[in-house]
């Protein structure tokens, strides 16, 4: 094993070790279709009567809110609603938040949304507890510090898990950089995943959300810090999206297949929260950063072609989650079974019509992207096989059109 492979595994198994020691706690579940009206009652069981909504103007247009906030309006609880939240949330729609919760004396927050609000309420939240340090600051691992305001989220997509995540995903508009914030304290109170909020979603959002939380169950899987818990909770995610993901796909109103796709994403998030993700995330913010690549969509096609640059050191793990999908390939070895769980990754997303490139790649770009690729994943990510340059330009190389 090369040195830098060796002090790759090194930090990774002193991370492995350091999390059992970290302040974990997951969110208090509330679920069912309605389930959002109960946002009140918690609200009020933590005595806070003024709040801020942190979301976007679509979900806020499409009148999504409306049965929340009449339920905050009628147990007499204060609130105003922060709705700039851009796709990839920035540095500046942060602080516009931040400015709003401080303005208006709020004492906790709703995330109200898919990845992109509740990126930004938890990269708020943790400026308003550390005024004295920039978002910028507090890149990387553990640099909050400090609990935040009582926070509820609410999931709008079956996909991102952030309401059960520790991880803030922002972006810097004048450098095209996208990086988390990784910290326990940024773990939501409490979470509401209510079915009915997702009845609504296109076609496009329903399929690249449920394939973002596949990569999440499948790259916290076959990485290297699993815990019981984790691997648990990775499989019964996998198993949960192969069986209902096509069916929220084509029937939206589907209440049963969307509910059960926000419990994989709750699951999938879990896994990944302790075991962490892997290069497809690696690569995937950086064509984020770059490109303005939803996330979702950047998993999904990046998928594939990771779990192909890890061959073998993949398949006794891969074999698994074959299993825990019910695949029933002719080759029931590691390799045959891992084999087929790719190709039918690939097969889903030619299902739910996701691309298998990208055309905004520039060829002058590759450079930076893969210093940015490697930059995050290394050393921390506890991936099957450490890549270096050559090997993430490859893999790039595969995601151009």
């Amino acid at each position: 094993m090369k040195p830098y492979h060796l002090y790759c595994r090194a930090y990774q198994k002193v991370m492995y070790v350091a999390e059992f020691v970290l302040p974990w706690h997951f969110p208090k579940i509330t679920s069912g279709a309605g389930s959002v009206k109960k946002a009140a009652k918690i609200l009020r069981q933590n005595q806070i009567d003024n709040v801020i909504v942190v979301t976007d103007k679509g979900l806020r247009g499409l009148g999504l809110l409306d049965p929340m906030l009449k339920s905050l309006d009628d147990a007499k609880i204060k609130y105003c609603v922060f709705d700039g939240v851009q796709p990839n949330p920035t540095i500046y729609n942060i602080e516009d938040a931040r400015e709003m919760y401080l303005a208006n004396g709020c004492k906790g927050i709703i995330a109200f949304g898919g990845g992109s609000p509740m990126d930004c309420a938890k990269a708020m939240a943790a400026r308003i507890v550390n005024p004295k340090k920039s978002v910028a600051d507090m890149g990387g691992l553990l640099k909050v510090g400090k609990k935040i305001p009582t926070m509820i989220a609410i999931p709008t997509t079956a996909g991102t898990g952030s309401e059960t995540t520790l991880a803030a995903v922002v972006s810097n508009p004048e450098t095209h950089e996208k990086y988390p914030i990784n910290d326990p304290h940024l773990l939501p109170a409490y979470a509401i995943l209510d079915p009915e909020l997702t009845t609504g979603l296109p076609k496009h959002i329903t399929s690249t959300t449920g394939m973002d939380a596949l990569t999440h169950a499948v790259e916290a899987y076959i990485g290297q810090s699993n815990t019981k818990d984790t691997a648990e909770k990775a499989l019964e995610a996998t198993k949960l999206i192969f069986r209902y993901l096509k069916k929220a796909y084509d029937h939206g109103d589907d209440l049963m297949a969307r509910e059960k796709m926000l419990l994989a994403s709750h699951y999938a998030g879990i896994a990944f929260t302790r075991a962490y993700v892997g290069y497809v995330h690696a690569i995937a913010h950086t064509l984020g950063g770059f490109y303005g690549i939803p996330h979702g969509l950047a998993n999904s096609v990046i998928l594939p072609y990771v779990l192909d640059y890890y061959g073998e050191t993949a398949y006794h793990r891969l074999a698994d989650l074959a299993d825990a999908a019910d695949l029933q390939p002719e080759d029931t070895s590691d390799k045959g079974k891992a084999l087929a769980f790719i190709a039918a990754i690939r097969e889903m997303n030619t299902y739910m019509n996701i691309p298998d490139s990208f055309e905004q790649i520039k060829e002058e770009d590759i450079p930076t992207l893969v210093q940015r690729a490697l930059h995050e994943g290394n050393p921390l990510y506890p991936v099957p096989k450490i890549m270096d340059a050559a090997d993430c330009e490859a893999v790039i190389r595969k995601l151009m059109r």
